[in-house]
């Protein structure tokens, strides 16, 4: 793509986030509790996002300053004042981290078993950079893909980028990862995810993307993203821009379906022109771009954001996918919606979209089990129940099987819910918590 504007990335990390704060009205003390929230959870944002997506005028309600800046909430308020302290009086940077460690280790940095029920074996080798936790996915987490064009402050996937190497998943051994595949021809679709894999050139993304043509089982090839809403240079003028979408013809052109999927939380990502260029240039490949993202306190927690969110990304050709519960870890008791009322803003909005866009699911948590989605609020047996089933599950025979949990407003995760009528479990072989 010809262009005279070549925009050149730009990132910014906690050395830059002082001064990026002083473009708003904060006392020296509420800056300071930022850079200690930053000291603990990730923090990195990029010129695109700062100058295009945030709105500063609106800043600190902006839902994209929200999504990408850190909130003194999202700690609890003993570590906030912890850290900073430390930061005051210019601590060792060997102490900052201790205490930083310390309060990581509270945040459940990884929930639903991801570092030991979803971590594969083989040949007596745990394959530590792979995922799989159902029959048919698996997903890859590059080495050189875990991090991102900007953190959002909700991320499950924090522990990846906090410099602690016991909390990455990550992998570079592509031998070992098409091995794995080959023996397990159950696995009809690999999932690159991270971080983000649209951090790494085309030269090595294709590294990861081309053994998965040579295996004739994986049938779909899914990129998990946000550089469209974070970068959408990406697949316009970057450097490999034109590379880039060549592969995605390649996968195509190979007889499977590639998906982009592209994480998007507010509509507001999607008004800059070149987000919609970016979309149009990846359909142009064959590929699908399906989108989802979190409901999340204080940035997209209406109805409102939700339809236009959904009506605008159908408009541009993309595939609406999953609504996620935020998930039990980091922040989550700063951005989590009680299920009860994300229910009801999941049903107001898809109430208020086309029939094209109600190809969503949700709200969805990610537990242990599977994918739980909530179904709705209703009244059985003279008991106000979640009604709720399992999208996706470890245990396929509980696929798509209606279940009941006891009605509890202020619920936020399935560990939160009982089940209804005094059962001892949801159904068989899905227990309690």
């Amino acid at each position: 793509m010809s262009s005279a504007h070549h925009p050149r990335f730009r990132a910014f990390t906690p050395r830059d986030l002082d001064g990026l704060l002083r473009r708003v009205s904060l006392t020296d003390d509420q800056r300071l509790a930022l850079r200690a929230v930053s000291s603990v959870l990730p923090f990195r944002t990029n010129a695109y996002v700062v100058d295009e997506l945030i709105d500063w005028s609106a800043v600190p309600e902006d839902p994209i300053f929200r999504l990408t800046f850190p909130q003194a909430g999202m700690l609890p308020a003993p570590d906030v004042r912890r850290m900073a302290g430390l930061l005051a009086r210019q601590a060792p940077k060997a102490e900052v981290l201790r205490a930083a460690h310390e309060i990581r280790m509270r945040l459940n940095p990884h929930p639903s078993g991801q570092l030991d029920a979803n971590v594969p074996v083989h040949e007596g080798r745990r394959l530590t950079g792979l995922q799989h936790k159902y029959p048919e996915t698996v997903l890859v987490f590059p080495r050189q893909g875990q991090t991102c064009h900007a953190y959002c402050t909700y991320c499950f996937r924090w522990p990846q980028f906090v410099g602690e190497a016991d909390l990455r998943i990550a992998t570079d051994d592509i031998a070992a990862t098409s091995a794995y595949l080959r023996a397990h021809p159950e696995v009809a679709s690999a999932l690159i995810t991270g971080g983000d894999p649209l951090v790494m050139s085309t030269d090595v993304l294709r590294r990861y993307v081309e053994p998965l043509l040579e295996i004739d089982t994986i049938r779909s090839v899914r990129i998990g993203t946000k550089s469209l809403a974070f970068w959408p240079y990406r697949f316009t003028t970057d450097r490999d821009a034109d590379e880039l979408l060549r592969l995605f013809e390649q996968v195509v052109a190979s007889g499977r379906h590639l998906a982009l999927m592209a994480h998007f939380t507010h509509p507001q990502e999607l008004r800059p022109p070149v987000v919609r260029e970016a979309m149009r240039r990846v359909r142009d490949t064959g590929a699908v771009i399906r989108c989802q993202g979190p409901l999340v306190a204080g940035i997209n927690d209406s109805a409102d954001a939700w339809a236009e969110l959904w009506e605008e990304t159908t408009s541009l050709g993309a595939v609406p996918y999953y609504q996620f519960v935020e998930r039990d870890t980091g922040p989550q008791g700063w951005f989590g919606v009680p299920l009860a009322r994300g229910h009801a803003i999941f049903r107001n909005a898809y109430a208020r979209v086309s029939g094209l866009a109600r190809t969503v699911r949700g709200p969805v948590m990610s537990a242990m089990p599977g994918k739980v989605c909530v179904d709705g609020v209703a009244e059985v047996a003279g008991e106000k129940v979640f009604v709720l089933h399992l999208i996706q599950a470890r245990d396929p025979d509980l696929v798509d099987r209606p279940f009941f949990a006891a009605y509890d407003e202020g619920a936020t995760w399935f560990t939160d819910l009982k089940p209804a009528f005094g059962a001892a479990r949801f159904l068989p072989g899905l227990e309690a918590g």
